[in-house]
């Protein structure tokens, strides 16, 4: 057996078994043998399941509330550091000059697989549990959803990765598991095949609780899936499901979306509840402000942590008129004392009331309904159906107070979704994956790095992350992503 395999699986295996056993990161250290957990009295109720799911849940979250910034945010035109301690791995995203020693790297490919390990165990335990069907239809869903969105994350970071459905449970498991790196269209399927299973198993019924999974966050996954993959009319045909079923809707005030008390808003299709106390808050508030010490921003003057602040490239990217600027970014930070100074920092999700800016207690979108818009727009001027498009992209400016966009054709039509989408999810975790999707990313990037005077080009293979060092240490049989 090869002892790349063995690592990674035994490592999954535990963290997953931490889950189960709520555990701290010490104790999960000195974890007892699998086989001396009570296989019998757990897996058997829904409550069972239930709390394995939680499980499932804390890895999207943790993803959401660090490593996705980096990649989505940081490495692109949108982001720059501010503060003078960067770990290497910041530096290297904000150089885009990424490595496969990468630390952020590494942690993104090892949350998407221990989610995927934990999902698989309660796909395997599930099938021999006897509950309320429904219970047991919504839990499966729910948990093809959150594999068949770790998945999808990994495959468009990282290209191949591997495929497996299978429990670890043993040494005997792993090793007749094929643990290889599959191709981008193996992956694509597997994550469909979730997905539209998830999409059967959940109920119509809107979950009043949006962070909880409802069908229509299986559908906007599964619609954003089909245009990546460049498949139009599947996407366009998805996407038009979710608008059409009107459980969901724009707000009229875009910063109602950002501030304290966003929970469960009409505009919500999925998101992660943040709660201030016991590590339960999130970190923005630490992410997007600046540096400084002796800030007025935050209580007892808090400096943030200048990691993901806006680049003058996004401070600029909004148009005159447009009311999302307010809500999104600012310039001016009041010292004590008074002095006034010029700072760029990002306003959303950030908690300015929080006691410890580590602690912010702002709900983050994981998935609104203006992305649907968007992205079904997208769909649309992709078939050629470009005035077709401009309804659902002026749809997002009329909020925005903006005026509508007309007579544009296709390949402006392009640009101008680039543009809105930049504009309407800053600091939202898109920007990278919507430069790579529509191939627009080494020029933007490269046309970034011009205009900063940076003496750096983005090539091709820089589209995809490395595999991480280790891995490829462990077992040197598999191959580095070209060009790391």
């Amino acid at each position: 057996m090869k002892p790349r395999i063995l690592h990674k699986l035994s490592t999954i295996l535990a963290v997953f078994l931490v889950m189960i056993s709520n555990t701290s990161c010490k104790e999960f250290l000195e974890l007892q043998p699998q086989n001396q957990i009570n296989d019998e009295s757990f897996y058997r109720t829904a409550a069972d399941f239930e709390s394995s799911l939680l499980g499932v849940f804390s890895s999207f979250k943790g993803f959401h509330t660090g490593n996705l910034h980096y990649i989505n945010e940081l490495a692109t035109d949108n982001a720059e550091l501010q503060w003078l301690a960067p770990t290497a791995a910041e530096v290297e995203f904000d150089d885009n000059s990424v490595t496969a020693a990468n630390a952020t790297v590494l942690a993104t490919w090892n949350v998407g697989l221990y989610t995927i390990a934990r999902c698989n165990t309660i796909l395997n335990r599930i099938k021999g549990a006897s509950f309320d069907p429904v219970t047991r239809d919504r839990i499966i869903g729910e948990t093809r959803f959150f594999r068949a969105w770790s998945y999808f994350y990994l495959v468009q970071l990282f290209g191949r990765v591997p495929v497996t459905d299978v429990e670890f449970r043993s040494p005997g498991n792993i090793a007749a598991t094929d643990l290889s790196l599959k191709p981008q269209e193996e992956v694509y399927k597997t994550i469909i095949d979730d997905l539209i299973s998830a999409e059967s198993l959940m109920p119509a019924t809107l979950n009043a609780d949006k962070g909880r999974v409802s069908r229509g966050t299986v559908k906007t996954l599964l619609g954003k899936v089909y245009l990546t993959k460049k498949d139009y009319a599947l996407a366009a045909a998805k996407l038009k499901e979710v608008i059409d079923e009107k459980q969901y809707a724009l707000l009229p005030d875009y910063k109602t979306l950002v501030v304290k008390g966003n929970n469960n808003l009409a505009e919500s299709i999925f998101e992660i509840k943040f709660v201030s106390g016991s590590n339960l808050g999130n970190l923005y508030s630490v992410q997007f402000t600046p540096a400084l010490s002796n800030m007025l921003l935050f209580p007892n003057n808090q400096s943030g942590g200048g990691r993901m602040v806006p680049t003058l490239n996004s401070f600029n990217a909004f148009e005159k008129a447009d009311r999302r600027k307010a809500a999104s970014v600012h310039d001016t930070i009041t010292l004590l004392g008074g002095t006034k100074v010029y700072s760029r920092y990002g306003l959303k999700f950030v908690d300015f009331s929080a006691i410890n800016v580590s602690d912010g207690n702002v709900t983050y979108p994981v998935s609104r309904f203006s992305d649907v818009l968007l992205m079904y727009a997208e769909a649309l001027n992709e078939q050629d159906k470009t005035a077709d498009a401009l309804p659902y992209i002026n749809q997002v400016r009329k909020r925005a107070g903006l005026s509508d966009l007309t007579g544009l054709d296709k390949p402006a039509v392009r640009l101008a979704l680039e543009k809105e989408r930049k504009v309407e999810f800053l600091f939202e975790g898109q920007r990278w994956f919507d430069l790579v999707r529509t191939g627009r990313a080494i020029e933007v990037m490269n046309a970034h790095f011009a205009s900063k005077g940076i003496n750096f080009k983005m090539t091709e293979n820089e589209l995809l992350m490395p595999i991480p060092l280790r891995e490829i240490d462990l077992n040197p049989a598999l191959t580095q992503n070209p060009g790391y």
